[in-house]
């Protein structure tokens, strides 16, 4: 059991539900209403998402068995812990159930779930291996995860499109700089990442203008009129100097462990923005 949770990715899923929770809650109705989240049709919604994103977790793993012996050994699980025909029948059982349950909740949520396990699938098979294009994708699947909730609820506002925005890009940033972090395996395999086609120094160069433009999302965000004091100090201090602190970081990083530090600190980054939606009700 503890290998298939590492498998889906656990922790990552409960972040998902907990994005959604608060989208649903505090970004889509005036105020905060907790009583929303309750309802049978967002746990459905959010029940999908998940068996999605745990069905994506799996294909990428199963497809990526090779390199991730080479850039994580200490975690591989397909091929190990779990078989790989038992991976796929799992992939392929969530990727369904994901769908139909889409197409249950309405025609608009069924057609955006089969889209991301198409998307999902070729991001594994071949996307992940082109430059920046599987990075995008990831970043866009990070994104339609609150889109998703504002299409269920028929209320789609600009905050929940500022959010959207947020988690494309540190999902993009992120990414990037997990290629540079796995660009060993990624090269053995003939990968074409940006670290893999430009050199680390170069792939730096692409995500400096990214992270500024991040940076400069956070800095309208925190001198928008509209928006409280208690929520401007919060996204001072616990999102923007951190990503502030992210790119003094990855001036220096030439390792694997300091590109495995950003990453990290990308996590952290992603959950405290998460977290600030309480603030915005």
């Amino acid at each position: 059991m503890k290998a298939f949770l590492n498998l889906i990715r656990f922790p990552n899923l409960v972040l998902i539900v907990l994005s959604q929770a608060l989208a649903q809650a505090c970004l889509l109705a005036p105020g905060i209403n907790w009583s929303k989240v309750l309802e049978p049709g967002f746990g459905l919604l959010s029940f999908s998402t998940v068996l999605i994103a745990a069905a994506g977790y799996i294909i990428n793993d199963y497809y990526d068995v090779k390199i991730d012996a080479i850039n994580k050994p200490g975690k591989l699980v397909v091929g190990t812990a779990v078989r790989r025909r038992h991976a796929m029948f799992a992939h392929l059982l969530f990727s369904l159930a994901g769908i139909a349950i889409g197409f249950w909740l309405s025609l608009s949520i069924g057609l955006i779930n089969t889209g991301a396990v198409m998307l999902l699938w070729g991001y594994s098979a071949r996307l992940k291996k082109l430059p920046l294009t599987g990075n995008i994708v990831t970043a866009l699947l990070s994104a339609s995860m609150l889109l998703v909730v504002a299409v269920y609820d028929n209320s789609l506002n600009r905050i929940t499109l500022s959010y959207a925005l947020f988690a494309f890009l540190i999902s993009l940033i992120r990414e990037i700089i997990k290629d540079m972090e796995d660009v060993k395996g990624d090269a053995s395999f003939e990968c074409r990442t940006l670290p893999i086609l430009l050199g680390i120094r170069k792939t730096k160069l692409v995500l400096y203008p990214i992270i500024a433009i991040f940076q400069a999302f956070l800095i309208v965000v925190v001198l928008h009129s509209r928006t409280s004091f208690i929520l401007d100090g919060y996204m001072l201090l616990l999102v923007l100097l951190p990503a502030i602190w992210l790119t003094i970081k990855l001036t220096r990083a030439d390792r694997k462990r300091d590109f495995s530090y950003l990453s990290n600190l990308n996590k952290f980054i992603m959950l405290t923005g998460i977290l600030s939606m309480v603030l915005v009700g």
